[in-house]
Parts: C-alpha cells; sequence; structure tokens
C-alpha cells in the first residue's frame, strides 16, 4: 500500500496524480508484480502477445500465456541498459554481473568454470591512463594546485584546465577516441616484454603460459578515458593450469611498464582541418601496478576490493565529466543542455574534427568526448562471461515457472520435449510518471535488501573464521 505521508513526500502535481491513478487502478497489483520483477527498471520494454506450451506428441497444449489481461495489455521486460544515468536497476544488476565476473577471475569460481586454484596465480591490479594535454586544476597530496588554491574534493574546477586557450583539445579527443587501439598495441607488446623478459621465443612463451585480463574504462575529472586491468599469469592451457616457475609478479609488472611505454599510435595529419603535424599518441607516464592479494591477510588491495572497483566503473561513462548520455546533433544544442565549459569545449573538438577523420566518427561520439570502446572487456579465458551470469538467472527464473505449473525438468527428463510457440510485437517502453515513481521506490527497497543480506552474509562468514 502506499501511504499518504508517502504521496505527499516532494511529488510534483503530475507524478502524484498518475501515482493516484495507477493505485486506484484494479490491475495495481499485477503491475506492481512486473515491476518486482524488473528489478524496478526505469525504462521497461513493453510486449504484447503471448505464448503456448505445447506436448509435440499430442499436441497438448499444456500451458498458455497471453497479455490480454495484464494492466496495459502489455508485459514489462527489463530494458538491460548498463548506463546508471539511464537506468539505475539495471545498471545495479550490470554492476553486479561484473563484480562477479572479475571475482570469479581472482577468486575462482568451480560452478562458472574458473578452479580455485587460481588464487595462487600471479595477478595484479594495472592502471594505464593518458598524458597531459596541459596542466589541470588538482589536489596534489597535502599540497595546494598550481593556481595557490587548496581545492575540496567536490570543486567544480577540478579537472579543469588552468588556461582553457592553451589545453590541446584537439589531441584529448583523438586520444580518447584511439584509446581501444592503445590498449590493443599493449597487449600485444606485454606479450613479446614477456617473452624477452623469460628468455624464450614468443612462441615459447606462449606454449608455456597465458595472460588474461579483465578491464574496465573510467573517465578522469579531465575528460581523459583511463583503464583499469586485472591482469594475470595463467598456465598453457589457461586458468586450469598453473604457470611456469618464471611467470612471476615482478616479472609481470616490469614488463607491464616496458609494453606501455612501447605503445605508439599515429594519427596522420590533416592539414585542411588545421591539424598541420601527425600527431603520436602514447600512454601516460602514470602507470600503476600493484599486486592483488588474498583476502583476510592484511593486503591493501584484496580481491573483493578490486572487483567492487571495477564494477563501480563499468555502469558509468562521460555524463560523469558533465555531458549527457547521449548523441548531440550540433553545436548549439551544446548550450542548450547547459554543458560546463570544459566538457563542452572537448565535444565541439570532436565536431570540428569530424571532417578531418570522417572514419573515426567523432561528431557521433562527441557526448563520449570521443570515446567508442567498450567500458568493460576481457580476454576469452579469463572467467566467466556476461552472457553465462545472464543465463543463469534466465535459468533460475524457468525453474520456477515449470515448478509452478507442474511442467517437468528437462534436465531430469530429457524425453520429455515441449514445443514453445510464441509470438511478440514491440508495444513501446518506459512508464508514466506514477510509474516512474513506484519502479525507482522498488528498485531502492530490492537494493537495500539485498545489500543488508551481503552484510550478513559477510559478518557470518567472518565469525566463522574468526572461530
Amino acid at each position: 500500500m502506499i501511504d499518504s505521508a508517502t504521496l505527499a513526500a516532494g511529488l510534483d502535481p503530475a507524478t502524484l496524480s498518475d501515482l493516484l491513478r495507477v493505485a486506484g487502478s484494479p490491475g495495481f497489483d499485477r503491475l506492481t508484480e512486473q515491476i518486482r520483477r524488473t528489478g524496478g527498471c526505469a525504462a521497461p520494454i513493453r510486449l504484447s502477445g503471448g505464448t503456448k506450451l505445447l506436448d509435440p506428441a499430442t499436441k497438448t497444449v499444456l500451458h498458455a500465456y497471453t497479455t490480454d489481461a495484464e494492466p496495459g495489455g502489455v508485459l514489462r521486460v527489463a530494458c538491460g541498459n548498463r548506463r546508471a544515468s539511464r537506468c539505475p536497476a539495471c545498471a545495479w544488476t550490470y554492476a553486479g554481473d561484473t563484480y562477479h565476473l572479475i571475482r570469479a577471475g581472482l577468486l575462482g569460481a568451480p560452478d562458472k568454470g574458473t578452479p580455485d586454484t587460481i588464487r595462487d596465480h600471479p595477478r595484479v591490479f594495472a592502471t594505464l591512463t593518458a598524458p597531459s594535454f596541459g596542466p589541470v586544476h588538482n589536489r596534489p597530496g597535502n599540497r595546494s594546485c598550481r593556481c595557490g588554491t587548496r581545492h575540496p574534493e567536490d570543486a567544480p574546477e577540478l579537472g579543469t584546465p588552468l588556461n582553457p586557450a592553451a589545453y590541446d583539445y584537439a589531441d584529448a579527443v583523438l586520444w580518447n577516441n584511439h584509446a581501444s587501439e592503445l590498449w590493443r598495441y599493449f597487449t600485444i607488446y606485454l606479450r613479446r616484454e614477456i617473452a624477452a623478459r623469460a628468455g624464450l621465443t614468443q612462441k615459447a612463451a606462449r606454449e608455456q603460459s597465458r595472460v588474461s585480463f579483465g578491464k574496465v574504462a573510467e573517465y578522469q575529472k579531465r575528460g581523459a578515458v583511463h583503464f583499469h586491468a586485472v591482469i594475470r599469469f595463467d598456465g598453457p592451457e589457461g586458468p586450469d593450469t598453473p604457470p611456469p616457475a618464471w611467470a612471476t609478479l615482478s616479472l609481470l609488472t616490469d614488463a607491464i611498464h616496458a609494453a606501455a611505454s612501447r605503445v605508439r599510435v599515429v594519427v596522420p595529419a590533416a592539414p585542411a582541418h588545421g591539424i598541420t603535424d601527425d600527431v603520436p599518441l602514447t600512454w601516460g607516464e602514470q602507470i600503476d601496478v600493484q599486486p592483488i592479494g588474498a583476502f583476510g591477510h592484511g593486503e591493501e588491495l584484496t580481491e573483493q576490493a578490486v572487483a567492487a572497483y571495477v564494477a563501480k566503473y563499468a555502469t558509468k561513462a562521460a555524463e560523469t565529466t558533465g555531458t549527457v548520455d547521449h548523441p548531440v546533433g550540433n553545436k548549439e544544442a551544446l548550450v542548450l543542455f547547459g554543458i560546463p565549459d570544459h566538457p563542452r569545449r572537448l565535444m565541439e573538438a570532436c565536431m570540428d574534427l569530424d571532417a578531418a577523420y570522417p572514419d573515426r566518427r567523432l561528431r557521433a561520439w562527441a557526448h563520449m568526448l570521443g570515446f567508442r570502446g567498450h567500458f568493460s572487456t576481457k580476454s576469452r579465458r579469463y572467467s566467466t562471461t556476461l552472457g553465462a551470469l545472464r543465463q543463469v538467472r534466465a535459468d533460475y527464473r524457468a525453474t520456477q515457472q515449470r515448478t509452478a505449473l507442474g511442467l517437468p525438468d528437462p534436465d531430469e527428463h530429457p524425453e520429455s520435449t515441449l514445443l514453445v510457440v510464441a509470438h511478440w510485437t514491440y508495444a513501446g517502453h518506459g512508464h508514466t510518471p506514477g510509474e516512474s515513481w513506484l519502479a525507482a521506490n522498488i528498485h531502492r527497497d530490492i537494493q537495500h535488501n539485498r545489500e543488508t543480506a551481503r552484510e550478513i552474509r559477510a559478518e557470518l562468514d567472518l565469525e566463522g573464521e574468526l572461530t
């Protein structure tokens, strides 16, 4: 039920009016159930249609479902958007999947195809950043910024240029645009540097070891992308085999630094568009590599901390710097959206350079400050996949549905083949204002309950270790 005090808590008249309409509708309970099943998705996909479950031998209809009796005649399905700015509920689920993906590659997860022995493999947490494109306002430890001010953590000027007129906006967006290529070359050089330090040919090194990684992209306040990556040594067959004795943490750390320093991507000059010389793109000098310790042994950087950190940034994008989370067609629109000066200049640089490098689609990616890569990626053998994690949820719900309908389990009764006949039509997406308020509160409650349960489990696990 929705009490009157809750309704009066800061709702605008339009939302309140629509919420009262929704709460008084005859299908309110079913609507609430649908929204809860989407996790409180902010922009669900609306489908109309139905499905039938048939016994192919007898042509008997075992179960039939249609949206005709649903609220509004539609079934709501979660949008699955990873961006927290678009859908906090689906982004929260995506972050959770990313956490388990990264964690499985650190702790092991036999049920997900990664052995527990993975914890004994050398692994580091590496951060690769962009070079400087001009001095910016920052917080250098306990010292004052170059401007003479000690900025607070939430100061809006942090990350903005000390002298915008001298800041290299063109190189900054070109670097973002080619960041994925920089990473690709880094992985190539890393394997070469590992072989050289082991005193082996590249072929021999590949026959004795594998390098796996899981990474995420994050925007710095200045608008430059940088990558956080878990990089791990494996044996010749991947995570199921131990790495050779020469595959040490120190060798991996040295190889990462050396490989990063070798990477160089050259963007050709475009004199007709103001780029008079070739633009060499490299990694910045601030490359951080830290060993990842096991949980509960006093290390500063634990497996859980790394997985949580990577998951945190898997749902964030350039909008954290002040841009918008959708494409923008022209410079005039930047003013209408009220984008702050520094990200606006970066977006304008993308639009100005679009004609110079049409294959790079800089205008289309201006809202991402030029970056056009995937935010979360991994090598094939690092651990499980996001698709596999989603399939686990789908299988769980399918099992629940079969149990509720009294249908046989296909794993236990392979002879019980069922035929599914379905027809679905797209019927729109999103919520009305009142439904949006309801979905946000349902998502908040689900998240709170799960986080509370997680904290309780963690306390019980700790008590078990102490006893």
